[in-house]
């Protein structure tokens, strides 16, 4: 493929093929480790993404006015923890002059998570409340259907389909014949009674029976939960189990106001002595615990920060309520810092806002706070921007660094949270905890169980290939004894 189309792929996604095992184990999951399907698919996503420029795509390169619509974007999780991709059809006209460039913010929209998240798969929520025959485009939904079948493997878990009107069931009839029979058992068509079985009430608007009060603005550019709530723990003193829940509150709510930033800064520069202290007892306690979780590393231009993608936290039972961020500068000047979370009341993080010296490594303690489990929806952002040599580490200068510090600048790297259950036996459970070996996500074994097939595949060839070995030798034993025989009786 590669010599004959050379000029039809863009030199950056073959590069990325060479040397990123996870993407190429997609497509084969998602084409049954058939390898001719799975580089047919390689070949057609190739000269797809080179055609829609896939690669360049980014918010300035699309007109403003696609973003302002609200027809797509991405907010909130589902029960299974996967980002929602929401498509508000009743805000979508059909329009064959516009088509290319809506087309486009589609590949945006999913090139912009892909690279974000390390292609962790996504739900598509077809919201259709309100909608008629003028909201039809079938053209466009084939599209959508495209982009997952086609051009992004492995990267949907189920398609939810809200309140589809009576006279649209001819028109999903078709779509259903461009799914395929795998895509077709992803489809979940619900209305406001049954929604809930696939997406919480937390992240469902009012008109689904939902309570999440998120308005859908453009801009800034609604990519995660980290507009709203947009939220930083400040570094605290102490660990006070006894903390009221009203306190949590008040400082959860100090720290959504912009006009309490000041307050904040204060407050961290008073206590920063004893937070030095409190955080040398805090590593060493914790270290031993958790130092074999950060087995996988982001490497980032500015910052290496480890765990890669997760952090383990236990459930109720298991009581693990600690986790360790492994920051380590990789650049020649200071790199500032900020450490940011979907769920304030629940997390402590120290520290939450500082800066590391060049190549050195700083160690960031989440901590869980009293009585708060960790939930598969909770998500941190570690934003890093590097700093003049010149200038001072100290709050006051943070803050000032901050406000002026271009968007562009900054390095930005989310972490998702995940919960080891403990439902097995007492012994075993045991023994996982002594080497702290993290429970492995159904995504995880299924990569491991296609690994074994493949190994297994290849030890059966082997043994077929040492058995008609083994047989040519017996006979080729059988004739010489046959010829040796035939002599001795001439």
């Amino acid at each position: 493929y590669l010599l004959d189309k050379s000029d039809k792929y863009d030199s950056r996604d073959v590069e990325r093929l060479q040397q990123d095992d996870k993407w190429v184990e997609n497509y084969l999951i998602w084409r049954h480790d058939v390898v001719d399907d799975a580089l047919k698919m390689i070949d057609v996503s190739f000269q797809w993404r080179k055609e829609y420029t896939v690669n360049d795509l980014t918010e300035s390169v699309l007109p403003k006015w696609l973003f302002e619509i609200g027809s797509l974007f991405l907010h909130g999780y589902d029960k299974e923890g996967y980002k929602l991709f929401w498509f508000r059809v009743k805000h979508h006209t059909r329009d064959p002059k516009q088509q290319l460039e809506k087309k486009k913010l589609v590949a945006f929209w999913l090139e912009h998570y892909a690279k974000r998240d390390h292609g962790k798969p996504l739900t598509v929520v077809f919201d259709m409340a309100e909608t008629g025959i003028s909201h039809i485009d079938l053209d466009f939904v084939r599209f959508i259907v495209n982009c997952f079948t086609d051009y992004y493997p492995n990267f949907l878990t189920k398609i939810v389909i809200f309140e589809m009107p009576w006279i649209m069931n001819a028109a999903f009839k078709i779509v259903k014949g461009w799914l395929g029979p795998d895509a077709i058992s992803m489809l979940k068509f619900t209305n406001k009674s049954d929604v809930q079985e696939y997406i919480s009430g937390e992240y469902l608007p009012p008109h689904m029976g939902g309570t999440d009060s998120f308005k859908y603005s453009y801009p800034p550019l609604v990519d995660d939960d980290f507009q709203t709530p947009l939220c930083e723990n400040g570094p605290i003193t102490s660990e006070d189990e006894h903390e009221s829940k009203e306190e949590i509150d008040t400082d959860t709510k100090e720290t959504g106001e912009l006009n309490e930033e000041q307050n904040v800064n204060q407050k961290k520069m008073n206590s920063i002595e004893q937070i030095s202290k409190s955080e040398e007892t805090d590593k060493t306690e914790f270290k031993p615990k958790n130092a074999k979780k950060a087995l996988t590393t982001f490497k980032g231009p500015l910052l290496h920060i480890s765990p890669a993608e997760e952090l383990y936290f236990g459930s109720k039972e298991t009581g693990e309520k600690k986790c360790l961020i492994v920051l380590t500068n990789v650049t020649k000047n200071i790199v500032a810092f900020k450490v940011r979370t979907t769920a304030p009341e629940k997390y402590r993080v120290k520290p939450s806002n500082s800066s590391c010296e060049p190549g050195t490594s700083l160690d960031i303690i989440v901590s869980l706070h009293g009585g708060f489990a960790a939930s598969l929806q909770d998500r941190f952002l570690i934003m890093a921007a590097e700093m003049d040599q010149s200038s001072g580490a100290g709050v006051p200068e943070l803050t000032q660094f901050w406000k002026e510090v271009p968007r562009t600048k900054v390095m930005e790297h989310r972490l998702r949270c995940h919960v080891i259950e403990s439902s097995k036996p007492s012994s075993l459970t045991l023994k996982e905890n002594a080497f702290n070996i993290p429970a492995k996500t159904n995504e995880d074994l299924h990569i491991q169980l296609t690994h074994l097939l493949q190994i297994n595949k290849r030890l059966q060839e082997q043994i077929d290939h040492c058995l008609w070995f083994q047989q040519l030798s017996v006979v080729l034993s059988l004739l010489s004894v046959t010829v040796v025989a035939f002599c001795f009786y001439l």
